[in-house]
């Protein structure tokens, strides 16, 4: 089914009943672009991959959110499925409402757009949405401004002078520009007109400005300060509005206030669109299942609950709270028993995979006034589509599980509550992270043991076989680069991580193990410990083998370095320049003297040039674009003209 904002309520109240006796829940997601500036390592730590995502990837949108839900009969021994496919996006409703700005990713538009995307519908009619605090903030100033209301309205029924307090902002009246005045003055006369004529109810006033308006508040205010009651209403396809004049007592002026605040409350309500989804999905407990999902939880949480938290914990706590049972098929697919009959992992290939033996897909029927999707009409990228396939995987992969067992239950149908799916609830699958397959979103992760693996830094003219080469005593390495002049590289063999340390030296490079490595980032904010940290660890390397100058790979000696290096030299004897910072530090400071002369930087003293050495014409040159600039600043006006026709 797909959901616009014109049929999001309908759709609402059809996934409530739907809910009300679900099995499972599948999701699924499409976005304007997955990684920004930050991309993803092989050996990224979870935290290090949680902090890229968050500050690389939430910059985009979730233009298109899928979601199936799968109710079990145990009687005829099948599911029925409910798919919806929500096309969302975050128009603002009032100028107070958030006005958000997000990147797209060219790859990620052409890939969409190759998969029949229909992004007009997206721009078009895409259901609005509100984070919680954006929602209780629109509320909390509706409910100020309505005060501010009520306390100009007492003022208007004192005071009767010109002196009128606006009700929008409890300021002091403008002033009436001399342009605005004949404007107002026919209005007065029109409300003077239609004040005693009963027979029209109310009057339009001609659509304007909100300045005007402004105006017009404090001049109708001001001349009949009761019986009368004005409000503003917009014009379709316009940003002016209109204010309509209608004879109201205090008591129905009262009673109107207060309509109009429930009309503006009801559209704040209104305004938070999509997230009421996610409320009832939350409410509802029910299993959420999706593929490869941590991308779909962290864009569903940000754009939909609120901000994501800076930590790893907080955020593995705000998705427990929200949602309390997820289940990832990926990690199901990449796990033991299953990882030995699934080759491949990316949702497609898993389809392919379940419809062959020894799996067995279960019966599934699709709700009345839902599409149905078969696999003839193949709809790989439409969120819905993605839904309903990632849902059909997850129930023939836990049915095949439960086929596994000494005791299979009845009617070969595995629960996601069940104790088979104990080992899997709560793990999100991490991407192109080595041993490290998923984030425990509610126990311990998983520490892996990386002492085999090393940061090194070399020239920029390096390329991999160097690095390999350099490497070539201790076995082959896998290598994940890091920049143009970093990696991290991996011994395949771990027991010769130690012969490491015997590799020869050579400023062109350094070599650091992974853990002091990490150890130095920790401190990044702070540059002394983290320079500590750099240097005893290379010094660990060093001491292993005595400090020699060695030349760079065969590689890198045909192509020549651009840059020059200057070979470590080992220092014997005391350090003299030490020794006088040292002199200098243990002797007592003068006082300062009041009458000294004024300090004057070197910066600004141009040293005197060396005719022989050709800096006599460069000293002229500085002061002759000195001169220069003093003229300049004696005359600014000179810098740029106004053209006399602006």
């Amino acid at each position: 089914m797909e959901v616009t904002r014109h049929n999001f309520k309908e759709a609402c109240k059809l996934l409530s009943q739907a809910l009300d006796k679900a099995s499972f829940v599948a999701i699924d997601g499409e976005f304007t672009g997955l990684h920004c500036k930050h991309k993803p390592n092989f050996y990224d730590t979870l935290e290090e991959r949680y902090h890229k995502l968050r500050m690389g990837s939430m910059d985009f949108l979730l233009v298109q959110f899928g979601l199936c839900v799968f109710r079990y009969d145990g009687e005829k021994s099948r599911y029925t499925a409910y798919p919806f496919n929500f096309y969302v996006f975050p128009r603002p409703v009032n100028r107070h409402a958030p006005d958000i700005r997000f990147l797209c990713q060219s790859s990620s538009i052409d890939f969409l757009s190759s998969h029949n995307f229909d992004f007009n519908k997206v721009f078009r009619d895409g259901i609005p949405f509100l984070t919680n605090p954006e929602q209780q903030r629109l509320k909390e100033l509706v409910l100020e401004r309505h005060s501010q209301n009520e306390v100009a309205n007492n003022v208007a029924r004192v005071e009767t002078s010109p002196k009128f307090v606006s009700p929008a902002t409890n300021k002091a009246p403008m002033e009436v520009p001399e342009e605005e005045k004949e404007f107002l003055d026919q209005v007065c006369k029109d409300v003077e007109k239609f004040m005693p004529d009963k027979k029209k109810a109310n009057l339009s006033l001609p659509p304007c400005n909100g300045f005007k308006r402004k105006l017009i508040y404090q001049t109708i205010y001001a001349k009949w300060p009761k019986g009368v009651h004005l409000d503003s209403y917009p014009v379709e396809n316009s940003r002016l509005k209109y204010i309509c004049v209608s004879r109201a007592s205090e008591e129905e002026k009262k009673k109107l206030d207060e309509l109009k605040l429930q009309t503006v409350m009801d559209e704040v309500e209104e305004a938070a669109g999509f997230s009421k989804v996610i409320e009832i999905l939350s409410s509802s407990k029910r299993t959420i299942v999706g593929h490869n999902m941590m991308l779909d939880i962290m864009h569903t949480l940000h754009q939909f609950s609120g901000p994501l938290p800076e930590s790893l914990g907080e955020f593995k706590a705000m998705t427990n709270f929200v949602f309390n049972k997820v289940i990832d098929t990926k990690v199901l697919a990449t796990s033991h028993p299953l990882k030995d009959l699934i080759p491949f992992s990316s949702l497609g290939e898993l389809k392919s995979e379940v419809h062959q033996e020894p799996f067995k897909v279960p019966k599934i029927i699709f709700a009345k006034g839902f599409p149905e999707y078969t696999s003839q009409t193949e709809q790989l990228h439409e969120a819905g589509y993605d839904a309903y396939i990632t849902g059909l995987c997850f129930a023939t992969m836990a049915n095949y599980l439960g086929s596994l067992v000494k005791a299979p239950p009845k009617g070969g149908r595995v629960s996601p509550t069940s104790k088979l799916m104990e080992p899997f609830m709560n793990k999100l699958a991490v991407h192109m992270i080595n041993e490290l397959p998923y984030m425990n979103i509610t126990g311990l992760d998983l520490q892996p043991d990386r002492s085999h693996i090393f940061h090194i830094t070399f020239p920029v003219e390096w390329k991999s076989s160097d690095v390999h080469h350099l490497f070539n005593s201790v076995g082959p390495v896998q290598v994940s680069w890091i920049d143009d002049c970093s990696a991290f590289v991996a011994l395949n063999r771990k027991d010769l991580a130690k012969s490491v340390a015997e590799l020869p030296t050579s400023p062109l490079y350094t070599i650091i193990p992974y853990y002091k490595y990490k150890e130095m980032w920790e401190y990044m904010r702070d540059p002394f410990p983290a320079q500590e940290l750099i240097e005893e660890a290379v010094s660990e390397h060093d001491m292993a083998q005595p400090l020699q100058e060695t030349p760079p790979p065969p590689s890198c000696e045909l192509r020549g370095l651009k840059r020059s290096h200057d070979s470590l030299q080992g220092v014997d004897g005391p350090d003299e320049e030490v020794e006088e910072l040292t002199e200098r530090e243990s002797k007592k400071q003068k006082p300062m003297n009041p009458n000294a002369a004024p300090f004057v930087s070197r910066k600004s003293i141009t040293p005197p040039g060396d005719p022989s050495n050709g800096d006599e014409k460069e000293v002229k040159i500085k002061i002759l674009k000195r001169s220069k600039d003093d003229a300049a600043r004696q005359n600014p006006d000179k810098l740029f003209e106004e053209p006399n026709d602006w």
